[in-house]
């Protein structure tokens, strides 16, 4: 009875799908820093291709189409931004104190430079906001997801009298995302850590924390 054999042979398959995971991977992850230099429509198969060193073929392997490697692209974005920004704000003393760890640890992402663009959805959302499509509704998704978080935060705060009472959850959220998004664009354009030093104490003086620690 060879059953030494019967259960080896369910192994091959098994490495060759983590080999496979792995190597859609690492190409996602090289097409999230392309897409926040060159733009999601520069991010074709064979450009990704000539940009890691891959086959077309090897590529195409794992996507079929330019759409299906944006959607991919912006999904694995989303599953750092979520990692370097949401998870840390979420982990913060539910309130202001949320508002303030989701603001700082944006301006950490940037100044980490974890997508060399800046921040990735900064970076696609005026790219892909003239082009109707899936690409563009998940984009837009993404970055109202975003803006709805800081806006139940500030909802919390204002429950819990950390914020003034005519404060308006609403308009606090857009105020500090369009902060942010001031700060990702000046950053990197003028690659100076003093742009993400004022955001901050514009941050915490909206926030009334003053230049103290929450």
């Amino acid at each position: 009875m060879d059953t030494g054999t019967t259960h080896q042979r369910p192994r091959e398959p098994r490495h060759a799908r983590a080999d496979g995971e792995r190597t859609r991977a690492a190409i996602l992850r090289a097409a999230t820093s392309l897409a926040t230099v060159e733009g999601l429509d520069g991010l074709s198969v064979g450009h990704l291709a000539a940009a890691i060193g891959m086959s077309k073929s090897g590529l195409y392997a794992h996507f079929g189409s330019k759409q299906e490697l944006q959607l991919a692209t912006v999904e694995e974005a989303e599953r750092i931004f979520d990692g370097e920004v949401v998870q840390p704000a979420l982990a913060a003393r539910p309130g202001r104190a949320q508002l303030a760890a989701a603001c700082e640890a944006y301006f950490s992402y940037l100044e980490r430079r974890v997508f060399p663009g800046g921040c990735f959805f900064a970076a696609t959302a005026l790219e892909m906001g003239t082009r109707p499509g899936p690409v563009r509704d998940r984009v837009a998704a993404i970055q109202s997801g975003f803006t709805a978080l800081l806006r139940s935060f500030a909802a919390t705060a204002l429950e819990q009298h950390e914020l003034p009472a005519r404060e308006d959850p609403d308009r606090l959220a857009f105020e500090l995302h369009a902060i942010l998004l001031a700060a990702d664009t000046k950053f990197i354009l003028l690659d100076d850590p003093a742009v993400l030093d004022l955001a901050r104490q514009i941050v915490r003086q909206r926030l009334g924390l003053g230049n103290a620690g929450s």
